[in-house]
Parts: structure tokens; sequence; C-alpha cells
């Protein structure tokens, strides 16, 4: 390719190019090889599938766009997930089209089931390049497959990549450069997927094999070995349970250092903005409004990229799958299959994906009780919350000389949301009937050390959507509530603090009579409103309102400490058990209707969580009094 057509591809319409492959085959290693940080996530259009698209220029000074494909064991698509890559593949995806070229990302350990989805795209006649993936990983477990062989088989370009490894990409980019232009394609009928039955197509499959592999059935010993410790039934859940409670102590131990930093630099940051700015309703804005309340959410970011170090770790070593299947049997106890596990584990990020991911759970029974008890996984905008208010009133101290108090007060909180959902898992099972409970089978992904570069992608995507949230819908609210709490303003002769006189100072005081029997004052009732839209900006509400209320030199000083001199331990328990089951912000009620095609579940989810959380910081509170708190 020339110059003058480098140039004209790179203004226009760069070719789209869609990775596709079975689930755990390294994919998405593949896809942040070659994009890094060049990348977007978004959800397909009218489904709530995560999209993410990136691009890249190739060494020969070729740019492409790339689509990381849901992952599909098989276009004759059995799950939602299946459903979109087959669409997108075969270009039937309004205002979408067909992508100009299917990279096919394959297990070199595991062909045989892999080569499926690879015969079924094949009959579509899109462009296609085959990547043989982990074939390091292969050869160290004696499987020798001749690439030239198989190219000739399926009569098409294949190419062996390393994707978690540094250079691990450079054949698949030398064979995008190879193949010039590419011309933009066309949809493809789906009844060339059906064309063939699947046992012709297994029967392929093993031709293939035979032809261009040896010793396919070797297995992963060191897998095998750890295994034999990792899911055993006693030893198994033991390790586990550690794990999930050295996670939360690092959240507290590891982040005091970065978060005294943060908290450090907003006050300093808002300390200047007042020394320079005259008195008014400007710096107010800033200093109260803004830089009180972001700063607020902004502190914990810390707390909230340990923890999904953390879940990105072990789910790049190939650990979560054994902790699904080592947690099949509890949940199968309550009535939920092992396949509810991934959707709540998802939940513990965000419980959007959650209730997303419970689309490949095929019983409508075990999917909706999923959809319904995912928000009670304690999602990591609840964080910010228990962060604060724990570092206001538990001391930070070891416990035995091992452990730090704090943690393992976040600890219990986190487990007190999945034993809650257990049990409203159950009551849900003896409501809703059909007590048959259908087999866990999960591919175990051999493990592997976990790949740097992606966790730094992982971190900083996580990072970059906090962040986001943020500049946009925190700030946002953030103004709205500085004005909310400082308008019409305080009258002649008044005796208690602007805040009081004004819009949000009347909510909350309206709200404090329903709250008051649980302990929370009128300016945690202020908090609670905006809480509904992103349960962190209840943080930022809190900085914004005490702000408000102080005078002088105490507009400056940090949030906890003021929350520890006004609250009782018993309102801070009470606001604890609150957020264990705190009822759900408005952007995850939304999914629960378009997922379940009816506004009665979203409500109904709203009121039982309300329930649970008046009842749980009604109890929580009396009994803090009752015992001296």
């Amino acid at each position: 390719m020339g110059v003058t057509e480098k140039v004209a591809q790179a203004v226009g319409r760069a070719p789209m190019i869609a990775l596709l492959g079975n689930p755990n085959c390294g994919k998405t290693a593949l896809f942040n090889r070659l994009t890094g940080a060049r990348q977007k996530v978004a959800n397909y259009a009218g489904v709530t599938i995560e999209r993410k698209e990136g691009q890249f220029v190739s060494p020969a000074g070729n740019q492409f766009r790339v689509l990381d494909l849901p992952g599909a064991y098989s276009l004759s698509a059995h799950t939602p997930d299946e459903e979109i890559t087959r669409d997108v593949v075969a270009g039937l995806r309004a205002g979408e089209g067909a992508p100009d070229l299917v990279v096919c990302v394959v297990d070199a350990t595991n062909l045989r089931l892999n080569l499926r989805l690879v015969l079924e795209v094949q009959r579509l006649g899109l462009p296609m390049i085959l990547c043989l993936n982990m074939v390091d990983v292969a050869k160290k477990r004696g499987i020798e497959i001749d690439a030239d062989k198989l190219a000739q088989e399926l009569r098409m370009t294949v190419v062996e990549t390393v994707a978690v490894q540094g250079g691990g990409e450079k054949s698949l980019l030398r064979a995008l450069d190879e193949l010039g232009p590419l011309a933009p394609a066309a949809a493809r009928p789906l009844a060339a997927i059906d064309a063939v039955s699947v046992e012709d197509t297994q029967r392929e499959v093993r031709r293939i094999l035979a032809v261009v592999a040896k010793n396919m059935h070797a297995t992963d010993t060191r897998s095998e070995k750890i295994d034999s410790v990792v899911l055993h039934p006693v030893v198994g859940p033991a390790i586990l349970a550690v794990l999930m409670f050295l996670i939360f102590q690092a959240v507290f131990s590891w982040a005091e250092a970065p978060m005294d930093m943060i908290e450090g630099a907003v006050g300093a940051f808002g300390g200047i903005v007042k020394e320079h700015m005259a008195d008014g309703v400007l710096r107010s804005l800033l200093v109260e409004g803004i830089i009180a309340g972001v700063g607020g959410v902004l502190v914990f970011l810390p707390q909230i990229l340990i923890l999904f170090f953390f879940i990105l770790v072990l789910e790049d070593c190939g650990y979560l799958p054994r902790a699904a299947f080592l947690l099949d049997r509890l949940m199968g106890g309550v009535g939920l299959s092992g396949r509810a596990f991934i959707p709540l584990l998802s939940s513990f990020a965000c419980a959007i994906p959650g209730v997303m991911a419970a689309r490949t759970i095929q019983n409508p029974r075990d999917r909706l009780v999923t959809i319904m008890i995912a928000p009670l996984m304690t999602c990591s905008a609840r964080l910010p919350v228990y962060a604060l208010v724990i570092a206001a009133f538990i001391p930070d101290r070891q416990v035995w000389g091992l452990f730090n108090l704090q943690g393992l007060v976040l600890f219990t909180l986190y487990f007190a949301g999945i034993f809650s959902a257990m049990g409203v898992a159950w009551f849900m099972k003896r409501s809703l009937g059909g007590k048959r409970k259908q087999p866990l089978m999960l591919e175990l992904p051999s493990y592997h050390w976990p790949n740097l570069r992606n966790l730094a992608i992982g971190l900083w995507e996580r990072a970059k959507i906090f962040l986001t949230r943020v500049g946009t819908l925190i700030l946002s609210l953030m103004v709205i509530l500085w004005a909310l709490s400082s308008f019409p303003g305080a009258p002649e002769g008044a005796t208690h603090p602007p805040i009081w006189y004004s819009f949000a100072g009347m909510i909350g005081r309206g709200l404090e009579f329903v709250f008051a029997p649980i302990g929370f004052n009128w300016q945690i009732c202020i908090a609670l409103v905006p809480g509904l839209a992103a349960r962190e900006v209840a943080v930022g509400a809190l900085g914004t309102v005490y702000a408000l209320a102080q005078s002088g030199d105490d507009v400056a000083s940090a949030l906890a400490p003021m929350i520890a001199s006004t609250w009782s331990m018993a309102t801070a328990l009470s606001l604890l058990a609150w957020y264990v089951f705190a009822p759900q912000c408005i952007a995850t009620l939304s999914v629960v209707r378009r997922e379940t095609g009816h506004t009665r579940y979203a409500l109904l989810m709203a009121g039982y969580m309300f329930t649970l959380a008046y009842t749980a910081s009604f109890l929580t509170y009396h009994i803090a009094r009752l015992l001296g708190a």
C-alpha cells in the first residue's frame, strides 16, 4: 500500500476488525495488547451488554478499529451474549454493519472446543484470520500443532500469538499489513450457520485435529495439583474465606497513605481558593460546594482501586471459576444455580453489570431471583460511605496482634450483604416455586500468572469510570445540592446556620420525621436524597452539608472528625446497617425494568430493600442505645 493510500485510509473509514473467540481464549488480552488505553467501553444499542471498541496503527502505518466481541462457544446462540456476537458478525445489528475482517482467537491447548466456532464463522464467507493463541502454554504441555497444515485445512491465514507477552501480537500485525485494503463487508444470512449439522461440524473438527495436532490430550499437571488443594471440599472454602478476609484488610491498610495525600491536597486546594477569593456566592460554590463535595468522594479512589486490583488478579489467574464451583453447593441450598455466582460477583463492582450478567441464566425463575438479589452484594459505591463512617467511629487498632479492627468491620459488612442475599433468595425460592437445581457446568481455565499490562489497563478503566462519574454526575449533583443548601439564605437575626433555612434544610427536616426513629439527623436525610442517583454521592453531600453548617475555620476541616463529634455511635452503626440494604440507585432500577420487562419488579426491588434497610437500621440503632452506644 502506498503512502497516499495509507493517509486516505487513516483519514477516512478505518477497517473494523472483530475479535471473536470462546471465553478464556485470551481474546481480551489480545485486544488490550493491540489497543492499550486507546479503547472505549459502552453498551450495545438497546441492550445492556458491554461493547468494547478500540483502535491501533500497524507497523506499516495502517489504521484499524477493533471490536472485542462477547465470548461465545457457537453462533447458534443460546444466551443474549452469543446473540450479540452472532448478529455483529453477520452484520445484522442496525447501524453497525458486518465487520470487514474477523480474527478468530483460539486457545491452542483446547482446539477441540474452539474450532467449532471457527468453522461456523467460515460458513458466513467473511475475510478471516485465525489466531492460534497460548502457543507457549501448549508447547510446555507437549502439544504440537502444525500452523501451516492448519492454514491449509482451513483455507485461511493462521498466525501464532502469545497475547500476555510483550510483542506477542506481532505476527497478527504482520498478517494484517499483508492483507492490503479491505473492502467493506455486507450482511451475511444466518442460514449458512446451520447449513451443516453440529455432528458433522464436530466430525470435521476431529478430522482436522488428526492432521495438524499431536498430544492434544496432554493435561496441565500443575493446574491439577493446585486444584487438588483449592477445590478440596474442606480446604477450598477455607482458602476462599481467608482470601476474602485478607482483601478487606488490605483495602484499609494499603489505602491509608494515598488517602491521606489526596485529603491533604484537596484541603490545601480549598484553602488556597478561599484565601485568594473574596467572600461571596462564587467562593461558597467552589469551596463548600464543589471542593468539599467532590473531594469528599475522590478521597476514596485508592480503596476502590485496591479492591478491584484483587478482583482482577483473581480473575486473570483463573481462580474465579473455582470460587464459583466451591460456592455452588451453598447457593443450591437457597435455590440458586451455581451460574448465579458470576452475576453476583459482578455486583461487587456495580449492581448494573450483575443484573446484566444474569442474562446467561436460562431458567427464568433463577434469573429473576438473581436479578432481585444482585443489589444486596456490596457494590463499590457503598465503599466510600463505609470507609467514612468506619474511619470516624471505629478505632484504627490491631485485634489479636494480627488484624486491623476497621478491616474486620468492613469484612463483616460485606458478608452481611451476602448472607442477606442468600436469605432473600431462600424466601423467593419458596414464594416463586421451582425447586429443581440446575447442575453447574463451567470451563476451568489453566492457572497462570496475572499479566501486569492487563491489570494496569483494567485498573485504569476503573479509575477512568470513577473519575468520569466524579467529574460529571457527582459534580452536577454537588452543584445542585449546594444551590439547594445555600438559598434562600438565613433571615435577619437567625440563630441557626444558613443551611437550616435553605431548601435543602427544609427537605432534611421534613424527612427527619420519617428517619428519626432510626437515629438519622436532618443532615443525613439531606444526603440520602442525591444518594438515590449514586450511592457514593452521599459522602460528597455530607461534605457539602457539614461545610455549609460550620463557620469560620471549621469549614476546611475533614468530614470524619465532624461527624465523629456530632453523631452518636448508635447513629453511625444505624447508617452502616442502612447501607447494607440501601434502596437501589435510579440507574440500577431502570436496568432491572429493562431486563425483566416489567416496572413492577423494579418497584418490588426498591420496596423490599427500603423495608429491609429501615428494619435493620431501627433494630441496630435501638439495640446499640440499649448497650450504651
